[in-house]
């Protein structure tokens, strides 16, 4: 199996690196458009192999899309990252240009390749992946809500004081501070539903913790996370190449499901080796799907915008 990961930024170098610790491809691709970046890093990747016994071959690229050929998933990191203050939406006129050249790059040495996508704004950059390269839908996927239900889990476990693993919680909607929807009611610790145990304040605290997570976390440390974005790329890039029919929410374009088309959207998904096999309706209630419908109109929005670039 052969990985590429485009973008040697933090968030593309830490994906790479659960990648080969896991050895889940026999040949790893890190491509940047900077000069020597991927390189040192793939050479400082492979200096740990000896340390903690993986076999994965790293290769660093400058630009060479032919060193990514026959790729069987590519993960698109590259683009601006955020920094304080701005939105993911800010993001969109730089990252869109990138994002198609890369596909279109990508393709021409991978055209069996499934895409995945964590590029900012994400939604929007999935929608792009998905209309630029003409690709059957279940080959391009975008991880934001993977990540987003990550960050419920935590937010979860600091207020019930458990472990996060214990927890069963998904994130729907856009991948947006304010598009994205922690289902809390669907929520449960070792299948007890939570809010068993929250009350109606910690229950809303937690929603409101979960929507702000990268927002967080950038007003933190002066730039978007990459830990967790990078673990979340490489769990989808396991789910894929290991066939393991996991059941993540992801960003995959709607035909009527959940009462959304021609729009990709955070939805749970069941990841396998074809990309993303099967939508799972978990029956949102009235006020759910009203919110979800108003995430769909603000994805539509941020849509609009590549029109007119």
């Amino acid at each position: 199996m052969k990985v590429t990961v485009v973008g040697a930024g933090a968030v593309g170098a830490t994906c790479a690196d659960n990648i080969a610790r896991k050895e889940l491809a026999k040949e790893l691709v890190l491509l940047d458009i900077k000069e020597g970046l991927a390189e040192g890093k793939a050479q400082d990747m492979m200096q740990t192999a000896t340390l903690l016994g993986f076999d994965t071959t790293i290769i660093g690229s400058t630009n060479d899309y032919s060193k990514t050929a026959g790729s069987d998933v590519v993960v698109i990191t590259s683009g601006i990252p955020r920094k304080p203050g701005m939105t993911r939406e800010d993001l969109i006129g730089t990252n869109a240009g990138i994002v198609k050249g890369v596909c279109e790059n990508i393709l021409k040495h991978s055209p069996d390749a499934i895409i995945i996508v964590i590029s900012n704004p994400m939604d929007t950059m999935t929608q792009l992946a998905l209309t630029a390269t003409g690709l059957p839908k279940h080959r391009i996927i975008g991880m934001g809500g993977t990540l987003d239900s990550a960050r419920f889990k935590y937010q979860l476990s600091q207020r019930l004081g458990c472990s996060p693993s214990d927890l069963n919680a998904v994130v729907v909607g856009g991948h947006g501070d304010t598009t994205m929807i922690p289902l809390i009611r669907l929520a449960t610790w070792n299948s007890v539903p939570v809010t068993k145990f929250l009350d109606a304040d910690q229950q809303k605290q937690v929603v409101a913790d979960t929507m702000v997570g990268g927002a967080t976390l950038t007003k933190l440390i002066g730039t978007s996370a990459w830990y967790a974005p990078g673990a979340a790329g490489a769990a989808l890039v396991e789910s894929i190449l290991r066939d393991e029919k996991k059941l993540f929410t992801c960003c995959v374009s709607l035909n009527g499901e959940y009462g959304q088309k021609d729009i990709c959207l955070g939805v749970p998904v069941v990841i396998g080796r074809k990309g993303w096999e099967k939508i799972l309706d978990f029956g949102l209630n009235a006020e759910e799907q009203a919110e979800f419908n108003k995430s769909a109109d603000a994805v539509r929005s941020m849509n609009d915008v590549l029109k007119t670039l």
